[in-house]
């Protein structure tokens, strides 16, 4: 998607990285976890360990995350698997309910921000 609509997955600013709105998409473009609050939000977790990777980071790096949810209702199984990545980094979070995403069968995003830990300058 990022090509297609012309945006960066995640943007690095010295130690500062921002990754944007991460839907639950497979490496073949199609939602993964249809119905499955949790297999998504592992989904979204995932895509957005591999964009800070690619930019120096990591999850370890995280000062914030944003649960963003269709049906509020979710917010226990989407917060359980969150636990899992998270658990002792401990970024602040927000959990909040829109009307929908762009792609109906997407009950989640998921957006996080990291500060590179001991940054020294540009790589």
């Amino acid at each position: 998607m990022e090509a297609i609509v012309g945006f960066s997955r995640a943007v690095r600013v010295g130690p500062y990285v921002s990754v944007g709105g991460t839907a639950p998409v497979g490496a073949d473009g199609k939602t993964v976890g249809i119905g499955d609050v949790a297999a998504q939000t592992r989904r979204c977790i995932e895509i957005i360990r591999d964009a800070l990777e690619q930019a120096g980071s990591g999850l370890h790096d995280v000062v914030r995350t944003r649960v963003i949810l269709t049906d509020i209702a979710n917010w226990k199984a989407a917060i359980d698997v969150r636990k899992e990545y998270f658990r002792d980094v401990r970024p602040v979070d927000t959990i909040m309910a829109v009307s929908g995403f762009v792609n109906p069968e997407w009950l989640v995003e998921f957006e996080a921000d990291a500060v590179i830990a001991g940054w020294a300058g540009d790589p």
